[in-house]
């Protein structure tokens, strides 16, 4: 069964609803924890991680998004702060619309309005199975729940065909782990034909 990929809403539909395009140079904020949501945005291109810190400053990612996939939209249904930063990883274009135009969207568009509450609904249930994975002390049970989470947000479910695009680092970030222990279990996964390993890149 294909799955739901990431929200991509057609981008001159947005922009029929007042759509703006904002670009940021990497390490820029697109928003900070604590900010109230205002926009729904789409990446047009480049790369944005979710990340925050806890209170000794260790640095925690809970996302990395890519071209066509949005973020931050399901904020716009509560009125909750945002619990993590939005940061450039790259330069970064981005479309965004205000949450009344995009609210006012979704009511004269119900298939986009199906078709975002399929989305949430799959972020939901793959975030629910990657905090279980999160709660085993074996890594791969680990690095296997992060790689099926981020893979969740790809149209690609062929074995080996989605390539898992961070470093050793933002991998460690993502569970928890020290580096060692990532490029470890790495390997580890490649032997037993979990992963493939190509030139430094993980196909998963």
């Amino acid at each position: 069964m294909k799955t739901i990929s990431c929200m991509n809403i057609d981008q001159e539909l947005l922009y029929a609803f007042g759509a703006e395009n904002k670009t940021y140079k990497r390490g820029e904020l697109v928003f900070k924890e604590g900010d109230h949501a205002l926009y729904y945005f789409q990446i047009a291109e480049g790369k944005v991680k979710l990340n925050n810190y806890n209170e000794e400053g260790k640095e925690f990612i809970q996302n990395i998004l890519g071209k066509n996939q949005s973020f931050g939209d399901s904020l716009l249904f509560l009125d909750k702060a945002y619990p993590t930063d939005a940061t450039a990883l790259t330069s970064l274009e981005i479309i965004r619309i205000t949450k009344d135009n995009f609210l006012k969207l979704l009511e004269k568009k119900p298939d986009v309005s199906l078709t975002m509450n399929a989305c949430l609904s799959q972020r939901l249930y793959y975030k629910i199975l990657m905090t279980q994975y999160m709660a085993y002390q074996n890594p791969v049970f680990r690095l296997k729940g992060l790689m099926e989470y981020l893979k969740s947000y790809s149209e690609n479910d062929c074995q080996f065909g989605f390539p898992i695009e961070l470093t050793r680092q933002q991998i460690a970030n993502l569970t928890g782990l020290r580096v060692e222990t990532v490029i470890r279990t790495l390997k580890k996964m490649e032997k037993d034909k979990t992963i493939k390993i190509e030139n430094r890149r993980i196909l998963f």
